[in-house]
């Protein structure tokens, strides 16, 4: 077994699946994002899980993404929507093994026009995001050339919210009306466009006027809340990052801790040191914020977060705590993804990439 480990657990993948499915109802699609590795969860072992429990249709960032879902076999609709105009190779593939192409611009649009290539294609409009997607000056001529192309099969629309985590956000309803305006303006053009979609995670949560035809949901499906309120449907997180405490050490008063000796004992007692470091995915600014939990007791990081090890303290005894033990960084059973993230000034997002270098990660079903 690996010293260190994230834990997922597929069990509650699929619970967090089914209740957004429930949530938006059988009149809407649902489409599981499981980019950037699934959120490093694992993109192809929750994509399978999400498929199988209410998702009609899985989104990626990148064409290589993309491709790897259909390498591990899964044959559910995929769309891509970051991806290279001048990668015409790679374009290639991506449609020879039929992936949906997102359209973020003119530029792309008009490359893939230009092959007599058949494409499933979803265009992307700017709304307010101000990111990626056509930009309204150009949507007519987009929308006439997407439907005058014969080879070019047109999904539908789809924006992205850029403050949705605020449900009162004056911001989301001038992009929904941007959004509809688009629509309208495709509609009038003749262009059929019959799977709208705009809703992320949190305007899935909070507003169903954001629904359309699809909603896009990455976070929520990892059990991890979008929103600065409670998110009305139970989630359950999936993610654990574990390791084996490798020493335990006495510590008297004024022994310092690690580089720098930023930390100096002020009484006798006990450290652990867990082996994960920046390398891994632990920040180094996580110094003195971080909490790690070896048998239910949460202790304190000390001292400079190292290249490779973290110290805990475990105070004047070691209640009971040995070399083997099973230490968690974060996640499940130890301090939330959500505190960290609040403790860092970051976002849950974040902080559920962070494990990475000599991670393993283990699948479990509850």
């Amino acid at each position: 077994m690996s010293q260190l480990r994230t834990r997922i657990d597929l069990a509650a993948i699929a619970h967090n699946t089914r209740a957004v499915a429930a949530h938006i109802g059988e009149d809407v699609r649902l489409m599981a994002v499981v980019k950037a590795d699934g959120y490093n969860h694992g993109a192809v072992e929750v994509a399978r899980v999400m498929a199988a429990h209410g998702a009609q249709a899985v989104g990626v960032a990148t064409i290589a993404e993309a491709l790897s879902l259909r390498t591990a076999g899964i044959d559910a609709p995929v769309l891509a929507w970051l991806w290279d105009a001048t990668d015409t190779a790679l374009v290639a593939e991506a449609l020879k093994n039929g992936i949906e192409l997102g359209v973020p611009s003119l530029k792309h649009l008009r490359v893939l026009a230009e092959q007599d290539r058949p494409a499933r294609i979803c265009l992307k409009v700017e709304t307010g995001m101000h990111r990626s997607g056509i930009d309204r000056h150009a949507w007519r001529e987009a929308f006439m050339l997407a439907g005058s192309a014969k080879h070019l099969e047109v999904t539908g629309l789809f924006t992205h919210f850029a403050c949705a985590d605020d449900p009162e956000s004056a911001a989301t309803d001038e992009q929904l009306a941007e959004f509809r305006d688009a629509i309208a303006q495709a509609h009038a053009l003749g262009l059929n466009v019959p799977i709208n979609h705009a809703a992320n995670s949190p305007a899935t949560l909070s507003r169903r006027d954001t629904h359309f035809d699809q909603v896009r949901v990455g976070l929520a499906l990892y059990g991890l809340n979008p929103l600065r309120s409670e998110p009305g449907i139970e989630l359950r997180p999936a993610l654990s990052w574990e390791a084996e405490v490798t020493v335990v050490k006495p510590l008297q008063p004024g022994d310092a801790v690690s580089y720098g000796h930023t930390f100096t004992a002020d009484r006798a007692g006990y450290t652990a040191v867990i082996p994960a470091g920046y390398a891994d995915g632990v920040p180094r600014a996580a110094q003195g914020q971080l909490e790690v939990t070896i048998g239910g007791r949460r202790y304190a990081q000390i001292g400079r977060v190292c290249m490779d090890q973290i110290v805990v303290d475990l105070g004047d005894t070691p209640h009971g705590v040995a070399a083997g033990d099973t230490a968690v960084i974060m996640g499940v059973g130890g301090m939330s993804l959500d505190e960290l993230a609040e403790r860092l000034h970051t976002i849950n997002y974040e902080i559920a990439c962070l494990p990475k270098g000599r991670t393993v990660r283990q699948y479990v079903n509850g």
